[in-house]
C-alpha cells in the first residue's frame, strides 16, 4: 500500500510526518500523522501509541497542541494520530458537528448512507496498524489512548481487543454513550434501532460484561462543561467495580475539556504507557 508524504518536520530530534493513503476499509483517501522518536530505526524499532481524537478534530489537533513530542522522544515511543472519520466529496455528512465528517465514533456503521464509508473501527484495529508496521520502524507492540469521542474509541477498541494492546488511557472519554445525547444521536444514525449493537460500542457496558486484563488510566477535569450530560465517568467506574476491573480514574480539579488539560497530563500518560510497552 503506497503512502503520499504531505509534510514533515524535525522535532525533539525525531520527526513528525503527515501522510495520505487510500483506505480499503473506508473506501476513501485518509490522512494520518506519525511522530518517530530519534531512536526509531530499522535496527531498533519502537512501540507505538495510537491516539484517537475527538469530535471535529483531525490528525493535526493532538500533534500540534498536546506537547507530547519531548516526552515521547525521551521514552522512545512512536505516536500515530489518525483522522477522526472518512473524508471526501462522496462521503456522507451532516450539518451537525457531532455526526458525519469529524465524528466517526470509531465504530462500523450498519445503516445507509453511513455504511458505505464509516468503518473507523476496522480501520483503527486492522488497516492502519498493518500500514504503520509495513512502512515505519516500529514493532507490533502498541497501546491506545484518546480524548472525548477518541477516549470512547480508545476504551472500546482496547477492551474488545485486549490481546492487541498493552494499556489503555483516556482524557475526558464519552464513557457511557448509550446514555448521553452525543452517543444516542450517533448510534441511532450509524447503527440503527438495534440497541444490542449499541452495547458493543459502549465502554461501560463492555466492562459490565467482561473484566479488563489491561491497565486503564482515565483523567477527567471536574470543570469540564460536558461532564454531567455527555461524559459520565461515574458510570464507567461503577461498571469497572461490577467486573472487578482495576481502573484508575482521576478527577482533576479546575480542568476543562480542552487541550490545555491534555497538555497538563500527557507526560504522565506517556510514562504510564511506557511501563507496559517496554515490559
Amino acid at each position: 500500500m503506497s503512502l503520499e508524504v504531505l509534510s514533515k518536520a524535525k522535532v525533539c530530534d525525531g520527526w513528525h510526518k503527515q501522510y495520505s493513503h487510500s483506505s480499503s476499509r473506508l473506501n476513501c483517501d485518509m490522512r494520518f500523522a506519525i511522530f518517530l522518536p530519534p531512536n526509531a530505526t530499522a535496527e531498533t524499532p519502537v512501540p507505538v501509541l495510537y491516539w484517537l481524537s475527538g469530535l471535529t478534530c483531525t490528525d493535526e489537533n493532538f500533534m500540534q497542541k498536546a506537547g507530547a513530542f519531548a516526552k515521547a522522544a525521551e521514552l522512545g515511543i512512536a505516536i500515530v494520530a489518525p483522522d477522526t472519520s472518512p473524508r471526501g466529496e462522496d462521503v456522507a455528512d451532516d450539518e451537525g458537528y457531532d455526526l458525519g465528517k469529524g465524528a466517526g465514533f470509531y465504530l462500523n456503521a450498519t445503516q445507509a448512507p453511513w455504511s458505505a464509508h464509516y468503518h473507523m473501527y476496522d480501520y483503527i484495529v486492522d488497516e492502519l496498524p498493518a500500514l504503520i508496521e509495513q512502512h515505519f520502524p516500529v514493532t507490533k507492540v502498541k497501546s491506545i489512548s484518546g480524548h472525548s469521542m477518541g477516549g470512547h474509541g480508545a476504551l472500546t477498541i482496547g477492551l474488545k481487543n485486549q490481546n492487541s494492546y498493552r494499556a489503555i488511557s483516556a482524557f475526558s472519554p464519552i464513557s457511557n454513550p448509550i446514555n448521553c445525547p452525543w452517543g444516542q444521536k450517533a448510534f441511532t444514525h450509524y447503527l440503527g434501532s438495534n440497541k444490542e449493537l449499541w452495547l458493543e460500542y459502549d465502554a461501560s457496558e463492555l466492562l459490565k460484561k467482561q473484566a479488563s486484563s489491561l491497565p486503564i488510566l482515565v483523567d477527567q477535569g471536574d470543570a469540564d462543561g460536558f461532564l454531567t450530560e455527555q461524559l459520565k465517568p461515574e458510570n464507567l467506574l461503577e461498571a469497572a467495580k461490577q467486573s472487578n476491573t482495576d481502573i484508575t480514574l482521576r478527577m482533576q480539579p479546575g480542568y476543562d475539556h480542552s487541550y490545555y488539560f491534555i497538555q497538563s497530563f500527557i507526560n504522565e500518560h506517556l510514562t504510564f504507557h511506557s511501563k507496559y510497552l517496554f515490559a
